[in-house]
């Protein structure tokens, strides 16, 4: 059954709405008790959404505020809204792509388990890099968690998709993903939606508790459960309304969600292609075998990864059959996918552009002005130039932008934490001084572990945490813990009171800072120096708190 065909003769307006917030609005439409995250670009507008609703709700709207609450990383946020479907409540868990990486345990995981309240996750992922340092693609997980996925190409469906997606989740027992992609979680569309939708929807304790503790034996019958149901998924895949298949012309293109919408613009609803949309999978095999069947060329349009591709050739190429796609070099293997790289894939003519690229002026990043970080880095730069070995190994955040001149002051940035263990293996293996930049909510979401470890050893190694007091870089979310807290969190890690030292980075207290820094660099073992003050977004008047 297609719950969004079934809603839609119900009291219907029209609100214009990102693609995130079409999911947000979905989910408190399907009757969620919570909504988890960690912020990240481009999901972070989800949970936003629904704390903004919250707000109204607290007015008197009519219905009580669902839980909306900023986790400490993502691993966390899905642990918690599995929580909730355990106790029988719809719970939403929303991330970009790079923040399944931390949630992938328990994901995976989950897939055995089972949901019990509908649990939906929603990954936004970022083809082009806009704010992520890679273009992975979250259908892969999906593909190996071995659960369905939808994956919507406009803001209506994303809307329609939640809806369903939490009735698919209790009717399979089986959490499910939904996967968008930047352009299409930050554009705005219309979207036809509910007056009310559903009141909070219990369904109660229930099933066997075993089936949650994946200890080997249960582990190994939760897992046959999950293979056993794979010929259910594929067949919900053929019979989904939201995969289509029109047969026309010889020429035949597959399009995967966003790249719908694309196809559509360049060639019309009236077109002598034969297409076929997936935005369901695991992908309908018998559909696909039908496309192949009739056309004797078929381009694949898909935007991250060449997922549906690399599929349908397989080992060997089907005989025959031109498939062109991002292997053939039709499409680009990276970047994000337009409506002009569908246009030239279909050998169609460019539209002329009436600005190039070339006309228009370099303006790369920058630290605001004002941002504490600059006084940070100054003091640091100033130390360093004593230190030509010194090797700076940054993290997720605004200050990554260190990297950059005038500062150059940091050599790495891989991962949210990364920076401290790398640190301490640079320094186990030679490197002096080995140092760390790690902001206060990175250190939070993943660095306390690794100065975990760089305690207990004492690794000679120095530790600057940029406390800012919140998520700066994705919008100004409030950072989970701040001030002496902080600093008493970060004793409590065991690093040295006497070289746990604070500092406020401001011009009149730089040679100050610069002496400290260079104290705590001559340490020989841990030091850690907290960099505290507010970001300057936040100390504006009207600003977030």
């Amino acid at each position: 059954m297609n719950s969004a065909k079934h809603e839609q003769g119900s009291g219907m307006k029209t609100e214009i709405l990102l693609g995130d917030e079409a999911i947000a609005l979905g989910a408190l439409h399907a009757g969620i008790a919570g909504v988890f995250s960690y912020p990240g670009t481009p999901a972070t507008e989800i949970l936003e959404y629904l704390a903004k609703w919250n707000q109204g709700s607290q007015a008197g709207n009519g219905r009580k505020p669902v839980v909306a609450d900023w986790s400490a990383n993502e691993k966390v946020a899905y642990e918690e809204a599995l929580g909730m479907s355990y106790a029988g409540k719809r719970a939403l868990v929303s991330m970009k792509h790079v923040g399944l990486n931390v949630a992938a345990d328990p994901f995976i995981n989950s897939a055995l388990t089972g949901a019990n309240g509908g649990l939906v996750l929603v990954v936004a992922d970022d083809p082009g890099m806009h704010s992520s340092q890679n273009e992975q693609d979250s259908r892969f997980y999906a593909q190996f968690a071995q659960i369905p996925v939808y994956e919507p190409s406009d803001q209506q469906e994303a809307y329609y998709m939640t809806l369903e997606a939490f009735e698919q989740s209790e009717r399979l027992g089986l959490p499910i993903m939904i996967r968008l992609v930047t352009r299409l979680a930050h554009s705005r569309g219309n979207v036809k939606v509910l007056e009310h939708g559903k009141n909070e929807v219990t369904v109660g304790v229930v099933g066997n508790p075993s089936d949650w503790t994946l200890m080997p034996a249960n582990a190994r019958r939760r897992f046959q459960r999950l293979v056993d149901a794979g010929p259910k998924l594929q067949s919900l895949a053929e019979e989904s309304t939201h995969n289509v298949l029109k047969l026309a012309g010889r020429k035949g293109i597959i399009c995967s969600g966003i790249a719908y919408g694309y196809v559509l613009e360049n060639v019309g609803p009236a077109t002598d292609f034969s297409i076929l949309r997936i935005t369901q999978y695991p992908l309908p095999v018998n559909k696909i075998r039908q496309l192949v069947e009739h056309c004797d060329e078929i381009t694949v349009m898909e935007d991250g990864y060449p997922f549906i591709e690399s599929q349908l050739r397989g080992v060997l190429q089907i005989p025959g059959k031109a498939i062109n796609g991002k292997h053939t070099g039709h499409l680009p293997m990276t970047g994000e996918l337009t409506p002009e790289l569908v246009r030239k894939a279909l050998g169609m003519e460019l539209h002329k552009s009436r600005v190039q690229e070339s006309d228009l002026g370099s303006r790369p990043p920058r630290l605001c002005t004002g941002c504490p970080h600059i006084d940070s880095y100054n003091a640091l730069v100033e130390v360093l130039e004593s230190y030509p070995n010194a090797v700076v190994f940054g993290d997720i955040g605004c200050y990554t932008l260190g990297a950059l001149p005038p500062y150059s002051a940091i050599q790495s940035c891989v991962d949210m934490g990364a920076s401290i263990g790398m640190a301490r293996g640079a320094a186990l293996g030679g490197v002096h001084p080995s140092c760390v930049v790690i902001g206060d909510s990175t250190f939070t979401h993943s660095g306390l572990s690794g100065l975990l470890g760089a305690a207990n050893h004492n690794t000679n190694m120095t530790v600057f945490i940029l406390d800012n007091s919140t998520v700066a870089m994705t919008g100004g979310q409030e950072a989970l813990i701040g001030g002496d807290k902080f600093i008493q969190l970060v004793k409590g890690l065991g690093v040295d009171p006497e070289h746990l030292r604070t500092i406020v980075p401001l011009p009149k207290s730089h040679e100050k800072n610069v002496r400290i820094i260079r104290e705590e660099i001559e340490h020989k073992g841990l030091s850690v120096i907290i960099s505290a003050r507010a970001c300057i977004q936040i100390r504006k008047p009207g600003a977030k708190k």
